[in-house]
């Protein structure tokens, strides 16, 4: 079964719409939890991570290649939930991390802002023009968020398989286009798609074990084994090599450690 991402802007009922997906296939539907795992990981409290999506990028900065080390945490605990297929996840950048996977159904959902105005007026009880002031500047700053964690931008639409206008079309009807796109051949996964995604799993695990103390480090996965690839002079230093391998093999699932120059 395929592991479905649904990307959305603010108040465009992209939850909504995954919650439904996920209640007509018997998914797990994930989201912000997602992001709590790896605040513990992090060690940043929960609220100051997440008070609001305008300052995630400079609340990262204050710490050394903090960029780095969230993506890397936010990766393991997401590949984690994905691993067990039958997913629906929604939020930003959730196809990012699943590159070269095949199962995997890339949604994204968009309303007419003059609908998600009108919603957010009534929420707020605040006028036509502040209501699109404040959509208009959430929405730049999830595209920036996008660009400076992934360096993705979440409106090419070459990023996704299936995109959904929510306006003549209900939450409902969403759901069900979906729903009828995830059974479809192509969005199955397969015994080799079974084994990448096992393999990139292995990856980021490893990843986020070493991140902290080698924050450049590159690595890959391949049936238990982690190739560690150079990328200055100080990993062909023993001692570095020494101390990644100790790392590495602490992680569940590690067979041995090879270096690739």
């Amino acid at each position: 079964m395929p592991i479905i991402t649904i990307s959305r802007g603010s108040y465009n009922k992209g939850k909504q719409v995954a919650e439904e997906v996920a209640k007509c296939l018997g998914y797990e539907c994930i989201a912000r939890d997602v992001v709590l795992e790896a605040s513990e990981q992090f060690n940043i409290a929960e609220a100051r991570l997440v008070r609001g999506i305008h300052d995630a990028p400079s609340v990262l900065d204050q710490f050394a290649y903090g960029k780095k080390r969230y993506r890397a945490f936010i990766q393991a605990t997401l590949l984690k939930h994905f691993q067990k297929d039958n997913v629906v996840y929604h939020g930003l950048a959730g196809q990012f991390f699943l590159k070269g996977i095949s199962h995997v159904l890339a949604v994204r959902i968009n309303a007419e802002m003059e609908d998600r105005v009108r919603e957010e007026m009534g929420r707020s009880n605040i006028s036509w023009a502040e209501a699109l002031r404040i959509l208009q500047e959430d929405d730049e700053e999830r595209r920036k968020w996008s660009l400076s964690l992934y360096n993705i931008d979440t409106k090419d639409q070459n990023l996704y398989d299936l995109i959904i206008k929510i306006r003549k079309m209900t939450v409902e009807d969403a759901a069900q286009v979906i729903c009828e796109t995830a059974v479809k051949p192509q969005f199955q996964s397969t015994p080799e798609s079974r084994k990448e995604m096992e393999d990139l799993v292995l990856a980021s695990q490893v990843h986020a074990a070493l991140v902290t103390t080698f924050p450049d480090i590159k690595l890959a996965a391949a049936g238990g084994n982690i190739v560690v690839y150079a990328t200055s002079a100080d990993f062909r230093k023993e001692e570095y090599r020494r101390d990644i391998e100790k790392a590495a093999a602490a992680v569940p699932g590690v067979k041995a450690v090879v270096f690739q120059e």
